[in-house]
């Protein structure tokens, strides 16, 4: 025990003689040698993965050719496969093909045997999404061969898909297919309480979006709908396309619009009094000021902002016809513009909901954010044309603001909102009953 005692502290002072020997001008001189190559290998570190990359599959494309074909110059009679020498293929490689040479495989009936190694690495194409990312992202297609990441002369000689014209076709294809998909969607299954309905305009054409909230305040994209302009049959064709994709007038929800008379008509024709309506507060505000002078617009704007602030349907109401008979003398075209739908700019007052969630459904807001995000992916565009070539930009908008959704504001009362909504679906019933009780004994 005593030895091995001894033998310990000698090699711990051993040890403690080794590290006092290494000065830290020694470890800092043996940094500053390494410095050089560790910046050589950082240099060539991309052109070393890539030439890695692509010697690994001409290894294994040569390995599977090997077990249909057997070793080379092996003599074998009961041999399925013959070596058929190399063609010129292409294969996706960071956002672009480069030209390749595919090892061929001769089946004994002279028909070529394709090698699964290869199919499966030409099944596994990021190109077009590549191309559809970096157009969402703001990068021009003259511009996408510069944003790609560089690859080794020898391999990037034959390098293709990068010009204009194919970057384009490539974002239509798949912006058309994540329409088709989007637009084909089952909505039945969302318990939908409010939608959100706004245009966004693009040159002559506008594009009609549905927004919608369910019961725990999470936003849906519902529907897109291109027109000429916010017409009738474009409002009711949306509607249409909603309703047959789920989203019944068998409950009441409230919808949230501009103040589009042309919509209000088409909620009405297709969801009929069950639908509650609440315009747009913002743009009742600016809508009404557009009719007036500019020294006007301050005084007004503040008037009609402290009336929706009240909280109080009648109190509002009374601001509000107040303001409209005092323009009615000098500026009847303002007046006329606030009593059109006064009412209906003062729906979610009498719903008793919190104020952060009353504010969430007074405008329009939550749909807003979207079109602004669809005018900024789509800044670029210089031409448009056509309605096709919008839809697919705002379908890649749809896309975009779905990943970054952030729930209602005031979502924590939603219930109380649910509730408001089926007591007027109980009193609507109660209505419809009464009516059919009066018909019956007439």
């Amino acid at each position: 025990m005593k030895k091995g005692g001894t033998a310990r502290k000698k090699n711990a002072r051993k040890t403690k003689s080794q590290e006092e020997v290494t000065p830290p001008e020694t470890v800092n001189v043996l940094a500053q040698l390494m410095l050089p190559l560790a910046e050589l290998i950082r240099g060539d570190l991309r052109e070393l993965v890539h030439t890695l990359g692509m010697q690994a599959i001409a290894t294994l494309l040569e390995q599977e050719r090997a077990e249909l074909c057997g070793p080379v110059y092996a003599h074998a009679r009961d041999r399925q496969a013959t070596r058929g020498g190399s063609a010129k293929s292409r294969l996706t490689m960071g956002g672009r093909t480069v030209q390749v040479r595919r090892p061929r495989v001769v089946g004994v009936d002279g028909q070529e045997i394709p090698l699964s190694t290869w199919e499966q690495l030409k099944a596994n194409d990021p190109l077009e999404d590549c191309a559809y990312e970096q157009m969402v992202l703001g990068v021009a297609t003259r511009n996408y061969a510069r944003s790609l990441e560089p690859l080794p002369e020898e391999i990037a000689r034959g390098e293709r898909s990068t010009s204009r014209s194919t970057v384009s076709r490539k974002f239509i294809g798949v912006a058309k297919k994540k329409l088709d998909e989007w637009l084909s969607r089952d909505l039945g299954e969302i318990d939908l309480v409010g939608v959100f309905i706004d245009g966004i305009h693009f040159a002559e054409h506008v594009v009609l979006v549905a927004l919608g909230v369910d019961e725990s305040g999470t936003k849906h994209v519902l529907g897109l709908w291109e027109g000429a302009t916010e017409n009738g049959a474009a409002c009711r064709a949306l509607l249409t396309d909603l309703d047959h994709r789920g989203v019944k007038n068998d409950r009441t929800r409230l919808f949230v619009i501009d103040g589009s008379k042309a919509l209000r008509s088409a909620i009405r024709d297709v969801y009929g009094k069950r639908a509650l309506v609440q315009r747009c507060q913002v743009h009742k505000v600016r809508n009404v000021t557009s009719h007036l002078p500019k020294e006007r617009h301050a005084h007004v704007r503040q008037v009609m902002r402290q009336a929706y602030k009240s909280r109080s349907p009648k109190t509002a109401k009374r601001q509000l016809e107040n303001l409209a008979r005092s323009l009615e003398s000098k500026h009847p075209g303002a007046a006329a513009s606030l009593r059109e739908g006064l009412d209906e700019t003062l729906t979610v007052m009498g719903l008793g909901l919190s104020p952060s969630l009353e504010r969430s459904f007074a405008t329009t807001n939550p749909i807003e954010n979207f079109n602004g995000g669809a005018r900024h992916i789509s800044r670029r565009v210089k031409r448009w044309r056509g309605g096709t070539m919008i839809l697919h930009w705002v379908a890649a908008a749809v896309g975009e603001a779905e990943k970054g959704f952030r729930r209602l504001k005031g979502h924590r009362d939603m219930s109380t909102l649910v509730a408001a909504l089926s007591k007027h679906e109980r009193e609507d019933r109660q209505s419809g009953n009464a009516v059919d009780v009066q018909r019956k004994s007439a």
